[in-house]
């Protein structure tokens, strides 16, 4: 389920890149008015507007279910929960017994004397 959604979001990316780059943007009439000529399309002056933006809303609100349904899935663990793998459980080292007598420990430095302290 996880991979077609995957693949409709991908789809719907790309077809609203396709139809956001085939749109005209807002100055391209003010160049037609002056000469240019390129202000005709194949469906005409006023219907290629319309059919391509109510094309791109379409394709944008598929894209924007895509998205919130991989979200969905994601929260709600029906997909991967991550794409790192989890580390391997380790056991924990033994417990070191508490040391009773200083003397025998000899990682516990010994207090200073007072003989050793400078006056």
């Amino acid at each position: 389920m996880e991979t077609i959604v995957l693949v409709i979001l991908v789809l719907a990316a790309m077809g609203v890149i396709t139809l956001v780059l085939l749109q005209h943007g807002k100055g391209a009439d003010m160049g037609a008015a002056f000469g240019s000529g390129a202000s005709g399309s194949l469906f005409g002056v006023s219907g290629s507007a319309n059919l391509l933006s109510r094309a791109t809303a379409g394709t944008m609100a598929l894209f924007f279910v895509a998205c919130l349904t991989m979200a969905w899935m994601a929260a709600n663990g029906s997909g991967n929960k991550s794409v790192v793998k989890a580390p391997a459980t380790t056991e924990a080292p033994a417990a070191v017994p508490p040391v009773t007598d200083k003397s025998a420990d000899p990682s516990v430095p010994e207090a200073p004397k007072a003989k050793d302290i400078p006056q």
